[in-house]
């Protein structure tokens, strides 16, 4: 495709993100691309709805279907969802008219309709009396007209999605999936439809593959899949082989259209594509951003915009566990920031409050912030209490003036002496009845923690539009090695999901790749992580995060290896961790931080129900948009044992 017609579509981009040209303008853009327009040019309306606010997505879906009209293309096709806005959560059946509304305005939609077709997903009442109550549904609409409805057939229900929560699976009606589009036949695949094929997995979830029965009975030109699928790590890998796959398996090119932007703790990252007959990636738009992109199918040589730096070097990566996270630092940068935006601009707050205590948590918070909303809605505030290090003030004094972002320091001695004067006061007089106080607690740590909490969310009560931030990391949280109402106390989470591994990686990374670079003080990235609310008896130091736990290489490793493998003890305590490869462990010390990880980790989970919504970022997560864990689940055995001990049990007790 000649490249003069990106270079002219980018403008319509700017028009939809703003609305500053005028009809004359729009309309001398539209003449000058025809020149440049191949004559089944079809459009992939990358773009980023708002969960229930349907008219909303209506009114944006009105603005990408008149630049369509206006430049004469064959079709401009939405992603799944669109108007009703994905993901959907239940709002979907405690408020049924949402779904009434999506219809009427998807009807109103159909009336600016020309030649020129737009396929857009939405939510359709299943009327029959069997079943839930919704259709996962996409309409055709052309000529003023709603020419025909496909409903979903396969619908997940493992990790983050739960369509089946919500909509019925309907049968393929392979015919019905067929539009004629110009002088070629499409046929429609919704997301889910796409990812069942028998010979790219090894197990299927479902019992028929849409796709093969498409392209078996209708023989279609081309297959477009309206998709609203998440990044995560490995997920473009997968999409990308998969999809890949299955053109060349059917020889049969697929139109993929993804959504872009953020869904509270889904991300989506956009990167429609193409692939041809022969399974070759032939175009592909922008990810982490809205595009109006033109693509021919029959057109080997479209555009193709780069995936997030690194990925490309690990599309047939084998799964395995590495501490080289370079191949997936950008797209985990990407993620967030689009998350931090979208969370923001779609809960309507603007500015944002965290407490800087010199950590490497807390600064990475800071960054991604500043680069989500801009540096002037963020502060910074460092609380130090009589523990803190000079060098700690020193860093988070010096990441802010180098971020450009807010900031002050306010000590917490004061509330640490009034809370603890007030504790031993109430403690002493309970201590009466009750006789089972710790002879060593954690309550001096948590009154500093709780404290800060206290000042950030006294700021937010007090400052219009202001959120409060958790900087929690998912590898402490693993470890319950977070305070409640403390450090995990904020309106959202930014790095939970994100390893402290891959954390100091990040740091480097932001440094060597943001417009600003080192930004970062070379001391966060090189000190070992410590909350500095505890002196260790051992050092007469403030006490060390891995002296609490255990090297964080190790940690995450054992993570990785439960998340991905489903691993326990008896699994880990043979293999040979990355760890050892270059730190010589006995094989006690082994069995001891395996042991301590499930110790904690089952007494941690009530934790995980408290985080506040945080972006998923990694293959496997914790996130309660994905994993739910009972609390009370503390009795599972890590630890495998033989038949025949579980029977001697058995029988001595």
């Amino acid at each position: 495709m000649n490249k003069k017609i990106y270079e002219l579509a980018e403008l319509i981009d700017k028009d939809l993100e703003n609305s500053l040209m005028s009809e004359a303008e729009k309309d001398d853009l539209a003449k000058e691309m025809k020149k440049y327009l191949p004559e089944n040019a079809i459009v992939l309306a990358q773009a980023n709805p708002i969960s229930g606010n349907v008219k909303y997505n209506a009114q944006k879906a009105l603005k990408w279907i008149k630049w369509a009209n206006r430049l004469g293309v064959k079709v401009i096709v939405f992603p799944e969802l669109f108007l009703i806005g994905y993901p959907i959560g239940d709002f979907i059946d405690r408020f049924p008219v949402v779904v009434e509304e999506n219809i009427e305005w998807l009807q109103a939609l159909a009336k600016f309709t020309t030649d020129t077709k737009v396929i857009i997903g939405f939510a359709d009442f299943n009327k029959n009396k069997v079943g839930k109550n919704y259709y996962n549904s996409v309409a055709v609409l052309a000529n003023g007209k709603i020419e025909r409805v496909v409903h979903k057939t396969l619908l997940p229900n493992y990790a983050e999605f739960n369509d089946y929560r919500h909509f019925e699976s309907a049968l393929v009606e392979s015919e019905n999936r067929i539009t004629a589009i110009g002088d070629k036949r499409a046929g429609i695949i919704i997301c889910e439809d796409g990812w069942n094929d028998f010979d790219f997995f090894d197990k299927n979830l479902y019992a028929v593959d849409p796709v093969e029965e498409v392209v078996k009975k209708q023989h279609p030109d081309y297959l477009i899949n309206c998709s609203a699928s998440i990044t995560r790590a490995k997920k473009e890998q997968l999409k990308h082989n998969m999809l890949s796959f299955a053109a060349k398996k059917h020889k049969t090119p697929i139109v993929y259209v993804n959504q872009v932007g953020s869904g509270e703790c889904l991300s989506f990252e956009g990167a429609s594509r193409v692939y041809d007959a022969d399974g070759n990636l032939t175009a592909m738009a922008k990810s982490y951003s809205e595009q109006f992109f033109i693509v021919d199918v029959d057109d080997k040589n479209g555009q193709i915009n780069p995936l997030p730096k690194g990925l490309e070097k690990t599309l047939n990566s084998q799964k395995a566990f590495s501490l080289d996270h370079e191949p997936d630092l950008e797209r985990t940068y990407l993620t967030i920031v689009q998350s931090i935006k979208d969370y923001f601009k779609k809960t309507g707050f603007k500015r944002a409050v965290l407490g800087l205590s010199g950590g490497l948590d807390s600064t990475v918070c800071a960054v991604l912030l500043a680069d989500a909303l801009g540096e002037e809605n963020v502060f910074g505030i460092s609380m130090p209490s009589r523990i803190t290090s000079s060098e700690s003030k020193n860093d988070a004094r010096d990441l802010a003036h180098n971020l450009g972002i807010n900031f002050l320091e306010i000590p917490i001695g004061d509330m640490f002496d009034v809370t603890r004067t007030k504790f031993d006061e109430l403690f002493g007089k309970m201590e009466e009845r009750w006789n089972c106080r710790y002879k060593n607690s954690y309550t001096n740590d948590n009154i500093q923690a709780r404290a800060r909490a206290t000042i950030l969310w006294g700021v937010a009560n007090e400052f219009e539009k202001c959120l409060s931030i958790a900087t929690s990391d998912k590898s402490e949280a693993y470890m319950g090695y977070a305070t409640i109402n403390g450090d995990m106390s904020g309106g959202f989470a930014p790095i939970a999901d994100v390893t402290k591994t891959k954390l100091f990686a990040l740091a480097k990374w932001m440094n060597e790749n943001r417009k600003v670079k080192n930004v970062i003080p070379q001391s966060v990235i090189e000190k070992r992580p410590g909350a500095e609310l505890a002196i260790n008896p051992k050092t007469g130091k403030p006490l060390l995060a891995e002296e609490a736990l255990m090297p964080y290489e190790f940690l995450d490793e054992v993570i990785w290896r439960v998340e991905n493998l489903h691993q326990t003890i008896g699994d880990m305590i043979d293999v040979e961790f990355l760890y050892e490869k270059k730190t010589p462990v006995s094989k006690e010390q082994k069995k001891e931080w395996l042991e301590k990880f499930f110790r904690r980790m089952s007494f941690a989970v009530y934790k995980w129900s408290i985080l506040p919504p945080a972006p998923v970022v990694d293959a496997r997560s914790i996130n309660k948009t994905e994993y739910r864990h009972p609390i009370i689940a503390s009795g599972i055995n890590f630890n495998k044992t033989s038949a025949e001990e579980k029977y001697a049990f058995l029988l001595n007790n």
